[in-house]
Parts: C-alpha cells; sequence; structure tokens
C-alpha cells in the first residue's frame, strides 16, 4: 500500500474547513432530464453502481415556482448538515424547520438545552441555541432556503414528491427526512420548563449530554425508568454523582439480564421498586433555582416521601417524529425509519433519512468517530482516509473525510445519498471542478 501523498492531505484540510468536509465539485451525470414533459422518468445508475433501469409515474402538471431538486425536513444538526452539503453540491436544497414542531422551537432538542459542552471545537461550552442558530447561519451563508413553517404530511406515491405544510405545498426530486425522536417526559409538579419547574435546572432527558455538569457532580441523583436506557444511564451517573437511585413504578425491571446484573451489582445505586415521582422542589441553599428534590410515591400503599437529589434524568424512551408520513416509509416496532444498511435510503427510492428519526441507539449531537484510521483506495486511484466505526466511505471522493469528528456521518451520507440518486434521475446540472 501506498501512502497519500502530503499534497492530498494538504488539499483535504483545506476543502473541510472548520469541521464539515468539502463537497468537491460533481462529475458530469448525463443529459439534463426531460421529466416535466414526459410521463415517465427512465433511470439509468451511474457507472459506480450495477446497471439498472426503473420508470416511475410522474405528474406532468407540476408548477414549476414550487418544484425543488431537494427538500429537507427538520431543523436539528443533522438537517442543517444535509442542507450545508446539499448547498454547496449547488442543489439548491429547501428546508422546513417547523413551527414548534413536536414542540419543540425550530433547531430541535438543542434549544432546550442550556450549556452544551460535549460539542468539539467549543472547549468553554455553548447553549444549544446558539449552537444551532450558528449551524442555520451557516445553511443560509451556502444558498439554502428555509421556510419556518411545519411540514403537515407528504405524498411519496408519485414523483415529484409533494410536501404539504399549511399554507404551501413543495415538489421535489427527492427528500431528506431529518425530524429527530423527542425524549418521552413525565408530567409532575415542578417537572416544566417554566415558572416553578427544573427542567434544564436539574431535571434532563440525556445523562450522557448532562451528567458531568458541575451542578450534579458528587450529589444525589436519580434516574426514572426500568429498561436498558435506565440501566446504562444509572451506570453512566456513578462516575460523576455521589449515589445513584433508580426509581421503577414496577417490581422487576424490563431490561436485560446483563444491563440488570451491571446496575445490582453496582454499589452507587439503590432501586427504588414500586415507586414514581410526583413532585420536584427547589434546594433552599440556591435559592430554588435548582433542584433540591422530589416527593417519591409507593404505588403499593400510597406513601409520599422526599428524596433529596440535585439531579433528576428521564429514560423512559424517545418518540421519533414520524406521524407525519402517514406510514408512507417502513418503519420499525418503535416508530424509527427503517434504512438499508450502509446507507440513509428509505423504503422509498428518491427519499432518505437522517438523524435520530433512524437512530434509536446514540441520538447525540455529535457521534464519537472511532480511532482506527485506513488508508482506503478510491475508484480515481488516489488514497484517502476513512475513520471506523463510520460503515462506509462516502459514495465517492467528493467527501474526503478526513475523520468528521464533528458530526454524525449519516447527516452527511443523507446529502450525498440524494446528490448521486438525482445525479441518476438526471436532475443534477453539470458543474465545473
Amino acid at each position: 500500500m501506498r501512502f497519500c501523498p502530503n499534497k492530498l492531505f494538504t488539499k483535504a484540510r483545506n476543502l473541510i474547513g472548520i469541521g464539515l468536509a468539502s463537497s468537491a465539485a460533481v462529475s458530469a451525470a448525463g443529459a439534463s432530464s426531460s421529466a416535466n414533459t414526459s410521463s415517465t422518468y427512465t433511470t439509468t445508475t451511474t457507472s459506480d453502481s450495477p446497471s439498472s433501469t426503473s420508470s416511475f409515474p410522474v405528474d406532468s402538471s407540476t408548477d414549476d415556482d414550487q418544484r425543488r431538486k431537494l427538500c429537507i425536513i427538520g431543523s436539528g444538526p443533522a438537517a442543517h448538515t444535509a442542507a450545508i452539503y446539499a448547498a454547496r453540491a449547488e442543489l439548491r436544497p429547501v428546508l422546513f424547520e417547523g413551527w414548534m414542531a413536536n414542540g419543540v422551537a425550530p433547531g430541535g432538542q438543542l434549544t432546550t438545552t442550556t450549556d452544551v459542552e460535549n460539542f468539539p471545537g467549543f472547549p468553554d461550552g455553548v447553549s444549544g441555541s446558539d449552537l444551532m442558530d450558528r449551524c442555520r447561519r451557516q445553511s443560509l451563508r451556502f444558498g439554502a432556503e428555509i421556510i419556518t413553517e411545519t411540514v403537515s404530511k407528504v405524498d411519496f406515491s408519485k414523483r415529484p414528491f409533494r410536501i404539504f405544510t399549511d399554507s404551501r405545498t413543495v415538489l421535489a426530486d427527492a427528500v431528506i427526512v431529518a425530524t429527530g425522536a423527542v425524549a418521552r417526559r413525565l408530567s409532575f409538579d415542578g417537572a416544566g420548563d417554566g415558572p416553578g419547574g427544573f427542567w434544564n435546572r436539574g431535571i434532563s432527558a440525556c445523562a450522557v449530554c448532562d451528567g458531568a455538569a458541575p451542578i450534579f457532580r458528587n450529589r444525589p441523583l436519580a434516574v426514572i425508568g426500568g429498561g436498558d436506557s435506565a440501566m446504562e444511564e444509572a451506570n453512566s451517573l456513578t462516575k460523576f454523582g455521589s449515589k445513584v437511585y433508580i426509581i421503577h413504578r414496577r417490581d422487576n425491571f424490563r431490561a436485560s439480564k446483563i444491563m440488570q446484573g451491571r446496575v445490582l451489582k453496582n454499589p452507587k445505586i439503590e432501586v427504588l421498586w414500586n415507586s414514581e415521582v410526583v413532585g420536584a422542589y427547589g434546594d433552599e441553599k440556591s435559592g430554588g433555582r435548582v433542584l433540591g428534590g422530589i416527593k417519591v410515591k409507593n404505588v403499593v400503599n400510597d406513601d409520599v416521601f422526599d428524596l433529596k437529589v440535585n439531579g433528576l434524568f428521564f429514560a423512559i424512551g424517545h418518540e421519533p417524529a414520524t406521524k407525519f408520513l402517514n406510514g408512507q416509509l417502513e418503519l420499525d416496532p418503535d416508530g424509527y425509519i427503517v434504512t438499508k444498511p450502509g446507507t440513509t435510503m428509505t423504503s422509498v427510492k428518491g427519499v432518505f433519512a437522517a438523524g435520530d428519526v433512524q437512530d434509536k441507539k446514540y441520538r447525540q449531537a455529535v457521534t464519537a468517530a472511532g480511532t482506527d484510521l485506513m488508508l482506503i483506495r478510491l475508484g480515481c486511484g488516489y488514497y484517502t482516509l476513512w475513520v471506523q466505526p463510520f460503515p462506509r466511505p462516502c459514495v465517492n471522493a467528493r467527501c474526503l473525510c478526513i475523520g468528521l469528528p464533528f458530526f454524525d456521518h449519516s447527516w452527511c451520507m443523507a446529502a450525498l445519498d440524494a446528490e448521486h440518486y438525482l445525479q441518476e434521475i438526471g436532475t443534477h446540472e453539470d458543474t465545473s471542478n
């Protein structure tokens, strides 16, 4: 194996910029499609894919003013990363960021957090809203069109696809769904984010995200839940808290036996069986600004007692934002979009999924990259670095993904997969290097 020359590293570094792998110029994908005057698309794959053709029903009476090559639905890191990649590839994407979609402001779940301390590039931390504002500005900078409307329904039964809001309909040749997943939260006195509530002031739904915060270090903490996620979060919190309580309303866990074993053997964890939280109150030393304790009810005898904890973490699952799809994409039993392994392709050709809406395992603003570096020879004869455990290198040399520690690779993959698909159907205009 020959090593990558220094000039390739220099070029890759310059292309990547701040945390994003650059999309280089795209080779011509054939003549432009005449789909608007034809009753079908005849699709021929490019030379790096097996040769095949297929025909799709197409509505020839489309409004060119509302026609787009690519539509992105979502407003979090996944959506904006896809928008940046697509805009730099000159696909002129339109992004529907929603308006309080799923009860969350444009920007997704990160807008509900205060300090984000585990996102590379911000050694002093950054507020979730500031981080997402930066992502939004970057999408706009490269030419993405952002519409602050919530997508209420879609029609993937014919091409071009139709995306509906309450006030408009947009037609798109390709769609990226990046609507995320919302952590399930319990409702009790003191659980909200309004006056008198301690959400983000001691109550959280992500121990991995927030557990290392100073307000939780060497303090008693509690986790609500009985599944594998609750077990993982409780074990994780023992590295920071002085003691961790698991509060579960039943007398047995539904978590896997191995996860239960780890929890029950941990001396820093105590399980409160047949119990539920019915209230939260502030810490007197802080003037009630942060969580000071919770009220716990025994569901067997109805006794209520105080439990002094400075952190409470919901670990009762997430709900993917897929209801608006109305069953038009294949979903797993938990409602997450099913994608083809190693890609962002869904059950409908031309529709892609990225981020939490198809990832129920990690659900992080940034997925840590592996440490093993490999040199992968591309079809052009050059070598580029591939960081495991990414499922595959990018579609081709356009991405030059040297590390990519900043973003979940699927976000980038969705834009590249969509770009590749648009080349196949002949709607991507030729560009030059």
